[in-house]
């Protein structure tokens, strides 16, 4: 039990850790792209700047998330071979796609670095575009190997051996339209978020500065988009959820008792002895509407479900009430930093909103982090649902404790490395470039 939680726990911290790179990797070429259009098209030396600036940020990122990616991907095979004995022929087709799309990512990242002033500028533009087009297939493709571990297709399962193996169906699985979307969505509001707030922070510094002004609005208006559009997206997903594994919808919501017409429980700490919540503020009716479109729908509860297969109650419940309250304060937030650059545009030089959108940074990635938190917990104990659980998947090599505190520390390293680059190429930025130290 000791090594399954070792395992269990080093592929957690690895993929945290990964998941923001992922991200930004999908995000940010697209923000750079927006700002190199408009060089292209203004004329302005500020986006000029500021394109320039944020490719190299592009670059240390990528960087950072190869490595923790290679690092991952030899896990899998190290500490869940019998998961990738069985998975591997499944959904070995998404995983050698998102290789591919992560090469073409590579070189068209290489090309545009260094095609400054040798490659025709729209040619330039459009290779930067490769960067983000290749980086969102990249994270469809690894999402689509997830969402098949959660909704299990194309193969039949005969004596603990998978056979009749469809890896375009395994593919392309019940799960995956509504979870990939909802993990762009989630990538472009958290960067366009984190971005977006730095750069209020910086401006806070800086009042009048053309470059950080320009690059707030940009990451902003993205990540607004993406945090008003997100509800939708985790709207459709829940109700998938409902369908294909009522019990971690059951588990998010902590519904002990199977109910017609349950509520929607808000907040709260899951009491299993007591098969209650305790502290919860219920809305009547909300979960059965939500869930299945339906005021007096029956909703299953926990108790419909053998107790040795429900997920940890705690985590995965704090998980999503975490997860939906930064999505509705950065939906909030959202609003108005939108209702400011159409109607109120001198807010974004008022110290008070800058502060307000400088809170909103982590806002992103805290959700992002506590929704893999629902996906992956709120599937325990199973490895593929319903098929094949964790404990059965683990290496029976002994001692995993140790390799999870080196890896753990290699993470820590990683993390203080790229805080060290970001702010030494912060300072470089408003060094080298006039916007971003002077007056607009």
């Amino acid at each position: 039990m000791q090594d399954l939680m070792a395992a269990r726990s080093q592929m957690a911290v690895s993929l945290g850790f990964h998941i923001i790179f992922a991200s930004i990797g999908m995000a940010m070429p697209f923000l750079m792209a927006v700002s190199h259009f408009r060089w292209l098209r203004t004329g302005k030396e500020v986006y000029r700047e500021l394109t320039r600036a944020w490719s190299r940020g592009v670059a240390i990122f990528f960087a950072v998330g190869a490595v923790s990616g290679t690092a991952l991907s030899f896990e899998l095979g190290l500490l869940w071979p019998r998961f990738m004995e069985h998975a591997g022929a499944i959904i070995g087709m998404p995983f050698s796609w998102e290789g591919t799309a992560f090469f073409l990512e590579a070189i068209a990242l290489g090309l545009f670095l260094y095609g400054w002033n040798r490659i025709p500028p729209w040619i330039h533009w459009a290779i930067g575009v490769g960067v983000g087009v290749s980086g969102v297939l990249s994270g469809i493709f690894v999402v689509c190997a997830n969402a098949w571990m959660n909704s299990p297709a194309g193969f039949t399962w005969v004596d603990g051996h998978a056979i009749d193996i469809d890896p375009w169906k395994a593919m392309f699985n019940a799960g995956w339209k509504a979870q990939a979307t909802h993990m762009i969505l989630a990538a472009f509001a958290s960067t366009g978020f984190a971005v977006g707030g730095l750069h209020a922070f910086l401006l806070l510094r800086r009042p009048g500065s053309a470059f950080h002004r320009e690059a707030l609005k940009i990451a902003l208006a993205i990540g607004a988009v993406a945090a008003l559009i997100q509800p939708l997206s985790g709207d459709r997903l829940a109700k998938g959820t409902a369908v294909r594994q009522p019990l971690k919808l059951a588990a998010m919501e902590s519904l002990f008792h199977s109910e017609n017409g349950a509520p929607l429980i808000i907040g709260g700490w899951p009491d299993a002895e007591e098969k209650r919540v305790r502290y919860g503020i219920p809305i009547p009716l909300m979960l059965s509407f939500l869930a299945y479109e339906d005021f007096g729908a029956r909703v299953k509860g926990l108790e419909e479900f053998p107790e040795q297969d429900w997920p940890p109650l705690l985590p995965v419940h704090g998980a999503f009430q975490i997860m939906v309250g930064a999505g509705t304060a950065m939906a909030g937030v959202g609003t108005l930093f939108l209702y400011s650059a159409f109607r109120r545009r001198r807010w974004l030089d008022h110290p008070r909103f800058l502060l307000l959108l400088t809170a909103a940074t982590p806002l992103g990635f805290i959700a992002l982090e506590a929704g893999w938190t629902v996906t992956e917990v709120g599937r325990q104990p199973w490895i593929i649902y319903g098929i094949m659980r964790t404990r059965d998947a683990v290496t029976p090599m002994p001692g995993l404790v140790y390799p999870f505190l080196a890896f753990s520390a290699v993470y820590l390293f990683l993390a203080i490395v790229v805080a060290w680059l970001m702010l030494r190429h912060i300072r470089a930025v408003e060094k080298d470039y006039p916007s971003a130290a002077g007056h607009a």
